[in-house]
């Protein structure tokens, strides 16, 4: 099978988030597959990672320094910008095509049995079938450790089947509430899903009633808790005293986070290029979790190896800034798909730009909180233009201009994102800066129109 047809054969399964009412989310199904493929997920070793936000930066910040630490780490994480190998990492490389392809025929065919023989009803979903691929190849491969990025929710996740050495639970707000509930309360039990009888589980105070949720699940199920409040630098609100310039090569983020700290008692500089308020608490859990499984035996995890993880993590598109070649403005991608990350952007933003001039490329899928997001972003943009992104579960222009009918200001409307950028180009006067944001797909397709590398 050729790596083209693997790759159609899995987006002809649909989107990773589409249910009929027949197909719920049953972690059995899973089970099945993976006995089926002689249990994958025994045969290395994880860390466990679920949140609404940062739970992607955290996974990678982790396996980074993992490889600092001369540790072979696998990264598997949802969904992609460009190329749908990239949720499938060892040592930051992205899984092969011939690889990739190779491990389809393998699920796939197993599956078609599977569901021949009765012992699945129906064939496994897109995000089930790459969750079983992520877990046949780390399998092979053998890593030292796998970070694994919680799809959505975690209870009944198809990734919460491993028995992870380390839980990691990033900051929960609304998102998904389609399927995970109505509330902070009911969002925060599918997450706390992934903490284990006897296990250990790494996380920060947040809302209230997250913690209560989080809190109670830990004492019933006699779990331990790390709280990741001592790898916190403090911090004004509104402040930016940890954001400094950087010498970083054009496309690069020319903007990082530094702060000395105490980590495994010795003092080390972090110097992320992960920038904005809200990751100090992503830093935070994966250094949290990085001591943690030093203390488990993984001692090569040292603070220096830690201090050069960091320094060295790659996740593109947040807030990622591409810089002006002199005929284009200066561009910044940064995913913000739910009203927590918006309000994250829009802090990120004042700190590092003051009072520029923004023109913003926004897109979204339909299911998100459309309105409320774009309360919090259009507002600091003097023109914003909207557009679908190349996925059936987008938003229209016209669905997000009446979803944003309550925000004053000039909102055009592009027919795809090559436009949108060709449009903001044009409007973004010297020393403007355009702003891409919304869904991951539109982050992804404006990489590719600009060239940017993943």
């Amino acid at each position: 099978m050729s790596y083209e047809t693997a790759v159609a054969q899995m987006y002809a399964l649909g989107h990773e988030l589409a249910q009929t009412p027949s197909h719920k989310f049953d972690l059995a199904h899973m089970r099945v597959l993976l006995a089926a493929l002689g249990h994958p997920e025994k045969r290395f070793a994880s860390v466990l990672v679920a949140g609404t936000n940062g739970k992607g930066s955290t996974a990678a910040t982790l396996a980074s320094i993992l490889q600092a630490a001369g540790l072979k780490s696998g990264l598997y994480t949802s969904p992609h910008l460009v190329h749908i190998n990239e949720r499938i990492r060892v040592n930051g490389e992205p899984i092969g095509d011939d690889d990739f392809a190779l491990l389809h025929d393998v699920a796939d065919r197993t599956a078609e049995r599977l569901v021949t023989e009765g012992d699945l009803p129906w064939h496994p979903s897109f995000f089930e079938m790459l969750t079983a691929m992520a877990f046949e190849h780390f399998a092979r491969v053998r890593p030292g450790l796998a970070v694994l990025e919680v799809g959505m929710g975690g209870r009944l996740d198809a990734t919460n089947v491993v028995e992870p050495r380390v839980s990691v639970i990033t900051d929960i707000a609304l998102d998904h509430q389609k399927y995970l509930g109505n509330t902070i309360g009911e969002i925060a039990r599918e997450k706390a899903g992934i903490i284990r009888p006897g296990g250990v589980v790494v996380t920060l105070p947040q809302l209230p009633e997250a913690n209560d949720v989080i809190g109670n699940t830990i004492l019933d199920r006699g779990a331990r808790a790390v709280n990741a409040v001592p790898y916190v630098p403090p911090v004004s609100p509104g402040s930016s005293q940890y954001l400094v310039p950087s010498t970083q090569k054009a496309g690069d983020t020319f903007l990082r986070l530094r702060y000395p700290m105490q980590v495994l008692g010795q003092e080390i500089v972090i110097e992320s290029p992960l920038v904005g308020r809200h990751q100090l608490r992503n830093l935070a859990l994966a250094i949290a979790a990085a001591a943690e499984l030093h203390d488990q035996g993984f001692t090569q995890i040292t603070p220096k190896a830690i201090e050069h993880g960091i320094r060295e993590t790659r996740w593109p598109g947040r807030f990622q800034v591409v810089a002006s070649d002199g005929s284009s403005p200066e561009y910044v991608l940064d995913v913000a798909h739910n009203p927590a990350g918006a309000w994250a952007l829009r802090s990120t933003l004042s700190a590092a730009y003051g009072e520029r001039p923004v023109t913003m490329v926004f897109g979204v899928l339909r299911d998100k909180a459309i309105a409320e997001i774009a309360e919090i972003l259009f507002p600091i943009a003097e023109q914003v233009i909207v557009t679908p992104a190349n996925n059936p579960r987008s938003a229209s222009g016209a669905e997000i201009r009446q979803a944003a009918s309550r925000v004053a200001g000039d909102i055009r409307e592009a027919a795809d994102v090559a436009s949108a950028l060709a449009d903001a180009g044009k409007i973004a006067r010297r020393g403007g800066l355009v702003v891409v944001t919304g869904s991951i797909y539109i982050v992804g397709e404006a990489m590719r129109q600009l060239g940017v590398h993943i």
